[in-house]
């Protein structure tokens, strides 16, 4: 919507949209801890999942935004005079060029959830154990090969990842190095 339409007002659903990820963690963390708690909700599984999604929404929802912007608007334009309708046009033009930058924010948000503490933390304590939760408290109480071997796994898994987003990807215009003219 931001995209399509020109509206004076966009820019505070845009800001809105990428608060949870502008604070930094911690305050975020408190953020759903007062609303949980406040709720009586503190403590269950849920709430680390719909925290998590709140705060790691921003990832797709910045790469989303520098895709749409490399978008030129005269291919939408040629495929609207040519006869295809919104969702054609969704489909097969607006799509496939955004696609990159929805596969790349999404694995980046999947790829920093798997290792976020500060959130599972404050939304359950720990009645539930997540996996940041089980490596910390593993760090406290003893080292164990098992955490070793997460370890390993996370930076494979994190390798994999990103490295295939700058293989596969347009990295340079995914970072905003480039225009969508090529400069």
């Amino acid at each position: 919507f931001l995209w399509r339409r020109i509206a004076p007002w966009a820019n505070i659903f845009q800001v809105l949209g990428l608060a949870p990820f502008i604070l930094p963690p911690v305050i975020t963390a408190l953020g759903f801890l007062s609303f949980w708690a406040t709720v009586g909700l503190f403590g269950q599984f849920f709430t680390a999942i719909i925290s998590h999604s709140i705060f790691f929404v921003t990832l797709p929802l910045v790469t989303l935004s520098l895709g749409f912007a490399s978008i030129d608007r005269s291919l939408v334009e040629a495929a609207a005079t040519m006869g295809a309708d919104d969702r054609k046009v969704l489909k097969t033009v607006v799509l496939p060029l955004i696609l990159p930058y929805l596969v790349s924010g999404y694995a980046f948000a999947f790829v920093l959830s798997l290792n976020e503490y500060i959130v599972a933390y404050m939304t359950i304590g720990f009645t539930t154990e997540t996996l940041p939760i089980k490596i910390f408290n593993a760090l406290r109480y003893g080292y164990t090969p098992t955490m070793a071997a997460v370890s390993i796994f996370f930076v494979a898994v994190a390798s994999l990842v990103f490295g295939s987003i700058a293989r596969f990807g347009d990295i340079r215009r995914l970072l905003g190095a480039m225009s969508s003219d090529g400069n």
